[in-house]
């Protein structure tokens, strides 16, 4: 008889070949990150971050970002959001945002339930925040009845795949410290943005004003993991208790760290996040000579925003996963990763065109 576990191990429960354009957590683990999690098993080595594999995180990270940073891992970005603006804020305080952020959108409330941090979220076109559209919510000092505005939280690259200039980022951070408020990055695709600036990662966060980071890993080809980023560690308070209570240390953090030290100790981040972008640039080519489809954003990162007429995202689903972004307008998200191919991306064009050729009739 074959038991449980010998079923689990001789048998795949997925078809390797369907592929999508849903979300670039979809994708597998990178094989080099795999190689990596292996290398770092066996053995015994210190919990809670004692080990061997985090020391050589921090001495990367010191290398991308500049001496002086504190870097903690964590397991997902909606913990790596929250622990740093809690950070941050005192108790009293607001964080400013754009209305499409993660933060505000997709993370369930967390920051408001689990890190107490109330948010003022503002209307934006394409995602990104600027010191006008900023200065909407950052109001009100000293006003017992209003939450504090002390924080601002940006995205890069945005939930709408565009991308901050660092001359952006400073201009947003020098307006905002002027105010006595901090600057937090929410980097979950922070790779794809350096790929599409192409420069370093610490041009557009650090060099640029950022106070605290959130390192994207798991979007970027690891299997799960992100880091929170001090870059001023004076701005960010309490980070070693406030991961603990947030129920972010990891026991064996040594197979986090490993992920980030094969992503980081050489261009994996970078080969990777080029790569999306690319099949993203390949994908925005292809639908732009396609008629009845309307882009609706720059693609500046590894994703395409799109308006398809009515019917065609629902039939074009029975093949290709991919999500609708604003459904009462038709638009939908395609988003490219490190293991999209150019035959996925051509693939996938070609069945837009037919179905809206047979739309057309």
């Amino acid at each position: 008889m074959t038991t449980t576990a010998e079923t689990a191990a001789g048998v795949r429960l997925h078809d390797p070949n369907v592929r999508g354009f849903a979300s670039d957590n979809y994708s597998g683990v990178h094989p080099e990150v795999l190689a990596a999690l292996a290398a770092a098993n066996g053995g015994h080595q210190v919990s809670y971050g004692e080990d061997e594999y985090t020391a050589r995180l921090q001495e990367l990270m010191e290398h991308h970002f500049g001496p002086g940073i504190e870097c903690f891992p964590v397991f997902n970005g909606t913990g790596a959001n929250v622990l740093s603006l809690q950070s941050l804020l005192p108790r009293w305080g607001a964080v400013v945002c754009a209305s499409t952020a993660h933060i505000n959108m997709d993370e369930n409330g967390a920051p408001e339930r689990v890190g107490g941090i109330k948010l003022l979220h503002v209307p934006t076109p394409d995602g990104k925040l600027t010191p006008e559209l900023i200065d909407r919510e950052a109001w009100g000092w000293g006003d017992e009845h209003r939450a504090q505005p002390l924080a601002v939280s940006i995205t890069q690259t945005t939930e709408l795949g565009t991308c901050y200039t660092p001359e952006e980022v400073r201009a947003i951070a020098d307006h905002i410290h002027a105010r006595g408020m901090k600057l937090h990055m929410d980097g979950a695709r922070l790779a794809n943005a350096a790929a599409h600036l192409q420069v370093p990662l610490r041009a557009f966060t650090r060099d640029a004003g950022v106070d605290i980071l959130s390192f994207g890993g798991t979007k970027n080809g690891l299997l799960f993991g992100e880091v929170v980023v001090a870059l001023n560690p004076e701005a960010a308070h309490g980070l070693v208790y406030l991961r603990k209570m947030n129920m972010q240390l990891a026991s064996k953090m040594r197979f986090m760290s490993a992920q980030f030290i094969a992503l980081l100790e050489g261009d994996l981040w970078l080969r990777s996040a080029a790569h999306a972008n690319a099949m993203a640039a390949r994908l925005r080519a292809a639908v732009d000579t396609i008629d009845g489809v309307q882009p609706t954003q720059k693609t500046e990162s590894n994703g395409v925003f799109a308006i398809l007429p009515d019917g065609v995202a629902d039939r074009l689903r029975a093949s290709f996963r991919f999500y609708d972004w604003n459904e009462a307008a038709g638009e939908v998200r395609w988003m490219c990763s490190f293991d999209t191919t150019e035959e996925d991306v051509d693939s996938f064009a070609d069945a837009i065109r037919r179905e809206l050729q047979q739309r057309a009739g």
